[in-house]
């Protein structure tokens, strides 16, 4: 497509799914609006330094103090550190069967 030749011809790294359905990568489509919506997108810019200092310092906030009511209000740094289980408070897009692992419904 010309979307594609255009980031290939300067050299930006393409970060769509193979099939370019986004369900296939689901979790980073909602992390990625959630860090543009709540922080990003309200941001100026100097140039790319600038633009990369920002996106991390926004991945660390977003690790490290924004909680997650699909985690139990932790923070996601928390819920990895923590050890033993961690209750279940999101809704599964998966089915089970038989002869496939995990399907979208």
């Amino acid at each position: 497509t010309q979307y594609v030749s255009a980031l290939q011809e300067r050299g930006i790294q393409i970060s769509m799914t193979e099939n370019g359905d986004p369900l296939e990568n689901a979790i980073a489509e909602r992390v990625n609006g959630i860090l543009k919506e709540e922080w990003l997108n309200s941001m100026t810019y100097s140039g790319i330094k600038d633009a990369r200092a920002k996106v991390s310092e926004v991945v660390t906030l977003y690790n490290t103090k924004r909680k997650h009511s699909s985690i139990a209000m932790l923070t996601p740094d928390q819920a990895h550190l923590k050890t033993g289980g961690l209750a279940r408070c999101w809704r599964s897009y998966y089915k089970k069967e038989a002869n496939r692992k995990d399907v979208y419904v």
